[in-house]
């Protein structure tokens, strides 16, 4: 498939890219900048900064955006003012990492070591009234987090274990029955992921150059090769939602070294996305 670059290598670690209508196209993070990046339409972008780590953004119901900070969540209003809730907990050693809204509003969120160890971290879940529980503990690299077209599964990512692991999902269990989906070839690291609208599973592979698509099934039957080797995550966005937005990064990369890397791509992969659900709170 032909990959476009949008940008040149603007972020240190671009990750968790979102399409929504509601605040007019693309937004992004570049993490450990803690900025919110947007993509205009002239191909302009603007930041935000909202703290020393920006982990996951997504739309609100009610207009503005949640975003995952380094220990908490922010709250964004319409006209931009933002609120932070109360720290999740108090480990400086341990930060968000990457998240998404389940069909029932409200977003989930993991976390990660800074020096990745082994089963230090967690998924939270931030209901819409704000509060905050613990759904799955022992995690090391929590990573990509979204749900299948009717809603009943969810797809999920920590990236040492090397595979897609699939939850069953509804309103009165949440998450439930975790069982691998499928395992990455040759120690593959899955990172960020969407569902499209046939059921077809994205993931982008971390310092893996490309993402994969694994059908409902999970069959592999799509692979987009990318020109910079730190693949971080990809959304459907666009007017017609036909169009895959894939970010990298330069986390750890002398001078010179993979020199594309932090650009966002895009590409047309012939498929639907899925519209992406917002959080009620």
């Amino acid at each position: 498939m032909q990959v476009d670059r949008i940008t040149d290598s603007i972020t240190e670690h671009g990750e968790g890219p979102v399409w929504s209508p509601s605040w007019g196209g693309l937004r992004w993070v570049d993490m450990t900048a803690g900025d919110v990046l947007s993509l205009a339409a002239d191909g302009s972008v603007t930041r935000t900064h909202v703290g020393t780590i920006a982990a996951a953004v997504r739309p609100r119901d009610r207009g503005g955006a949640v975003i995952a900070v380094e220990r908490s969540f922010l709250l964004e209003e319409p006209d931009g003012t933002t609120t932070q809730l109360p720290p999740v907990w108090s480990d400086p050693t341990i930060r968000m990492n990457e998240g998404g809204c389940a069909p029932d509003g409200s977003f989930y969120c993991g976390s990660m070591a800074y020096d990745k160890r082994v089963g230090a971290a967690s998924l939270y879940r931030l209901a819409p009234d704000r509060t905050v529980t613990v759904v799955l503990d022992g995690v090391t690299v929590s990573n990509g987090l979204d749900w299948s077209p009717d809603g009943s599964q969810a797809y999920y990512n920590d990236t040492d274990t090397h595979r897609i692991d699939t939850f069953s999902w509804n309103a009165d269990v949440g998450l439930h029955d975790r069982r691998p989906f499928v395992a990455i070839p040759d120690g593959g690291r899955p990172d960020g992921l969407t569902v499209d609208a046939e059921g077809g599973v994205w993931t982008a592979l971390a310092n893996g150059g490309a993402v994969h698509r694994y059908s409902a099934d999970g069959r592999l039957d799509a692979v987009i090769e990318l020109p910079a080797h730190k693949v971080t995550a990809c959304t459907f966005g666009g007017d017609d939602l036909r169009t895959l937005f894939i970010t990298t990064s330069r986390e750890g990369l002398r001078a010179g070294e993979d020199p594309l890397a932090g650009s966002l791509f895009s590409c047309r992969p012939g498929v639907d996305g899925l519209p992406v659900r917002s959080f009620a709170g």
